[in-house]
């Protein structure tokens, strides 16, 4: 077999094991650290990564049918692996010697791009500080970065059009204070924590500039990284849905409302309802896959991706993720006072979907900057 299909059929393993683990992640806030290592030995944080330095470098198509295989089993182990595996892709546009020191078997990096850091150059590369919410994933891994801001004598350094720069900068583990904060709704097990860092030295070359062209010029990376990960946290958004479908099914098969004669399953409210959540998912997925193979064409011809296709791509993603919650409300009421229950998976992915829908790469503002694309304007905000 393939890599890709060695690591599909992985994912639709664990897509059937996740299930009975899921409250034991939401309980302990994170994912454990021996499934991260069965992640990790499945290859899936190193999706992205270039073969080069021994990654799987799969087709987009491939890295979001395994985030939905493992997302229709659990949101949070398939979150953890998108933030893994979209991490992996900096291995790309890195210098050889820190992509290779940086992206060994095994290794899991995590992150955050916005740039709530500074970092002061120094004698031989930066001198960093600064704190960051939603580090998913940081408590399994070995390479964590955050965006950052660049200083020289005190004064922002600015591009060669003027405007800051974005840089990920890429610490050990041992460098950041991992600061317990992770309370919320949705998603519980994904260990999302604020991260923190003070004073602490990267060397020159062992960062990127967020949106700057990759080293390694093969298909995968004419797509950018910011792309990938509007892909990814859509897959995770589709998954749920899924599995939020399966679990219906399941519930609708035994369970007969009060006051009905009827299950669920022979109610035509029900099936209605059931088709409309089809159709979304499906509808959504396809349009996805349909923005994919636009932009693979270009990337197969070494071209930078057009303003066209990355607008195409942010769009299919952010349509997804809302389609995706769409669907999931519907069989969540449909479901009715069973879904409520902490044994019901329904109100799990209620809850997981939701929270999908915060992150910057799928909220409803990409729709403004795609829109502006659409009308022939340029968009105001980078895809």
């Amino acid at each position: 077999m393939s890599n890709s299909s060695q690591v599909l059929e992985a994912a639709q393993h664990w897509s059937h094991k996740l299930p009975e683990l899921a409250l034991q992640f939401e309980q302990a806030g994170r994912l454990p650290a021996d499934i991260a290592d069965q992640f990790a030995e499945a290859g899936f944080f190193h999706l992205l990564v270039p073969q080069k330095y021994g990654g799987l470098e799969v087709h987009p198509k491939a890295f979001i049918e395994v985030l939905k295989s493992i997302a229709k089993g659990d949101g949070s182990a398939a979150w953890n692996v998108m933030i893994g595996a979209t991490t992996g892709c900096l291995a790309a546009s890195l210098p050889e010697n820190f992509a290779r020191q940086i992206y060994g078997p095994r290794t899991l990096s995590v992150g955050v791009t916005a740039p709530l850091g500074r970092a002061d150059i120094v004698a031989g590369g930066y001198r960093v500080t600064g704190r960051w919410p939603f580090a998913s994933g940081c408590q399994n891994a070995q390479w964590i970065c955050g965006g950052c801001f660049v200083f020289e004598n005190g004064q922002q350094v600015n591009n060669e059009k003027g405007v800051p720069d974005v840089h990920l900068m890429m610490f050990e583990a041992s460098q950041v204070e991992i600061e317990d904060t992770w309370r919320v709704s949705g998603l519980k097990g994904t260990g999302s924590h604020h991260m923190n860092v003070q004073e602490q030295f990267v060397p020159d070359g062992r960062g990127v500039v967020l949106g700057g062209r990759a080293l390694v010029r093969t298909p995968l990376y004419q797509f950018p990284m910011l792309g990938l990960l509007a892909l990814g946290v859509s897959s995770v958004s589709l998954g749920i849905g899924y599995g939020a479908l399966a679990a219906f099914k399941a519930l609708a098969g035994v369970k007969t409302p009060t006051g009905s004669r009827k299950p669920l399953v022979e109610r035509a409210l029900v099936q209605a309802e059931v088709a409309r959540a089809v159709a979304d998912l499906k509808s959504a997925e396809a349009f996805m896959k349909e923005a994919i193979d636009q932009a693979w064409e270009q990337a197969l011809n070494g071209e930078r991706l057009s303003v066209e296709s990355k607008a195409n791509l942010r769009l299919s993603a952010a349509n997804a993720t809302h389609k995706s919650v769409a669907a999931v409300d519907r069989l969540y009421q449909a479901g009715g006072g069973s879904s409520i229950y902490e044994d019901s998976p329904l109100q799990r992915c209620f809850r997981d979907v939701h929270v999908t829908t915060q992150h910057i790469m799928v909220a409803s503002p990409i729709f403004e900057v795609v829109g502006r694309v659409e009308l022939g304007l340029a968009p105001r905000s980078p895809l």
